[in-house]
């Protein structure tokens, strides 16, 4: 394979071109994306996988989708579905597809090695006397009473426990390793613990299942997987991944360990994630205020966009917290070239336009992306009623406010200028609509009046635009990092992270565009159809302002 050393390659690429070059491993490339499904992918796992799949593409090797399916009591085939849909989604492919579980029987095999070799032993101390056997970084741990069980009482322990003789935490199987070991870990882990519960592939044929630490690495070597790439906080484990290796006498698979993705104002554990959907907090994990995948896609988040994230990020082996408008700004570079320009108004204005008749209409060419001709030109609607932003008049403007009042002119958004000569009020005294006069010879594209004006706003035609209800979506917490700061997590969230408008009017051609669309209303940011959008009633996202809006609190 030919690689190009002019680019700058990090720590990975540099091991996988050595052990290219040197030929370890027959010059194959194998990694692995191994999600528990317990739960939904965050942005977090987005970043592993654009990892492991592109190190897989970029040195002709492949990478396998393995489930870690060991705990049977929080997974479910809902997670399983849920994570093969986000991977195929952000563009991706695997090689092969397996689970933790087509290799019970050969953990259990490789567990009853263990025993045999006098490396492993049925332990019958509670979690608590095994964690205050453990000792302290700074003490040496205990033996445990069991330790020294014969290979014979241990081998008929063990097959007692997988026939289900005892009950869920009654006894576990440990390896011998040592408990003197300075890393924590090593001193005698847990590696098959009992449960009686029903697992979604395997049923109930097992009632002892493996540990991560004790699945993990023997996986990797039965699928010969030449590079194991896992987050920093793993590194301490990396010594038992190759102290079961080595003892087993298998494969030898090699772990490497990255900074995982640490995102400000959200949550990334999967515990808290489960907590903001069980407690009511979100709409589920697609909510689009989640840093899961699917709750990304749902607002509006693109393929590409979360894929240039993970490049620019970058792969390190420091831990540092990446700021949240860094991805809003990568959604907004890839959202600028391929979203489709419309017109919405979010606070609706009536504007008649006396100098029209009420059987006006006239047709208004208006490209779809200028960043794209390819996009084409669509027809806009012009009539004597319009809509306008409330925002864009004021009654009594203040100083550098250029947007309408009263005398005041500005020019429509592929349109005409217009001037406001008068205003509506209801018996109350509230504004309810706007009188103004437009300038036959002002049209854009074609302007021979010679008028200057300083703002050009964005309107829909009044007789024919379609109502729509929007989701303005903002961060779900005040506080860059909520899981650090002192009490419960949950109250620094944003109270006004959902912002409902329901009466928003949009140009005719969100009617009748074709489903799946991206967005730019114009002047008011990116937008997308909610996946519970309908032609009967159409709602939209935002997925991101124009610009960053957001203020710390």
């Amino acid at each position: 394979m030919s690689i190009d050393k002019s680019e700058s390659l990090n720590f990975l690429e540099e091991i996988i071109e050595n052990d290219l070059k040197t030929g370890k491993h027959g010059g194959r490339v194998l990694t692995r994306f191994p999600p528990e499904p317990n739960g939904y992918l965050h942005i977090g796992h987005a970043k592993s996988i654009c990892l492991n799949f592109g190190l897989a593409d970029k040195y002709g090797g492949m990478t396998n989708l393995r489930f870690d399916d060991t705990n049977p009591v929080t997974e479910d085939v809902e997670y399983v579905d849920s994570i093969k849909d986000d991977i195929r989604w952000l563009g991706f492919e695997w090689d092969n597809e397996f689970f933790a579980s087509d290799y019970f029987e050969q953990l259990h095999q490789f567990a009853i090695k263990l025993i045999n070799k006098g490396l492993a032993y049925v332990d019958d101390s509670t979690p608590e006397e095994i964690a205050a056997q453990k000792g302290s970084p700074t003490v040496p741990g205990e033996e445990s009473p069991y330790r020294n069980r014969t290979v014979e009482e241990n081998l008929r322990l063990f097959a007692e426990m997988k026939d289900g003789k005892y009950k869920d935490g009654e006894k576990v199987l440990r390896a011998k390793v040592d408990m003197a070991s300075p890393n924590m870990l090593m001193r005698d882990p847990v590696i098959y613990r009992i449960k009686h519960a029903h697992h979604h592939r395997t049923g109930d044929k097992w009632c002892i299942y493996p540990m991560y630490d004790f699945a993990h690495g023997q996986s990797d070597s039965i699928e010969q997987v030449t590079h194991s790439i896992c987050t920093l906080e793993f590194i301490h484990h990396r010594p038992l991944y190759n102290w079961f290796i080595e003892k087993i006498e298998i494969f030898p698979s090699q772990q490497y360990e990255f900074a995982r993705l640490n995102l400000n104002y959200t949550v990334m554990s999967k515990r808290k994630l489960l907590q903001l959907v069980n407690e009511g907090y979100v709409a589920g994990w697609d909510d689009p205020r989640m840093p899961t995948i699917s709750g990304l896609r749902r607002r509006g988040y693109t393929p590409a966009s979360i894929r240039d994230f993970a490049t620019r990020v970058g792969i390190a082996k420091r831990e540092n917290v990446i700021d949240f408008g860094l991805l809003e700004f990568c959604v907004r570079e890839d959202l600028n070239k391929i979203a489709l320009r419309r017109m919405a108004v979010l606070n609706p204005l009536k504007v008649t336009i006396t100098n029209l008749t009420d059987t006006f209409h006239e047709l208004l060419p208006a490209e779809n992306n200028p960043e794209d001709p390819s996009a084409g030109l669509r027809n806009m609607t012009f009539s004597n009623e319009i809509y306008i932003e409330q925002d864009d008049f004021m009654l009594n403007p203040t100083d550098g406010f250029f947007r309408l009042s009263p005398g005041s002119m500005v020019r429509l958004k592929n349109a005409y200028i217009i001037k406001c000569e008068d205003v509506v009020k209801d018996g109350e005294g509230n504004l309810t609509g706007l009188k103004c006069s437009y300038v036959p010879e002002s049209k854009s594209g074609q302007d021979t009046s010679g008028l200057k004006v300083k703002s050009v706003i964005h309107w829909v035609n009044a007789k024919d635009c379609v109502d729509f209800e929007v989701r303005l979506y903002d961060r779900l917490f005040l506080v860059e990092n909520p899981q650090n700061e002192e009490g419960d997590f949950k109250s620094y969230i944003n109270k006004d992270s959902l912002k409902i408008v329901d009466n928003a009017k949009g140009e005719q051609a969100l009617a009748t565009d074709e489903a799946g669309q991206y967005y730019q209303f114009m002047r008011l940011g990116y937008f997308c159809p909610d996946k519970s959008s309908s032609k009967d009633k159409l709602i939209f996202n935002r997925t991101v302002s124009l610009k960053d809006g957001f203020k710390k609190k």
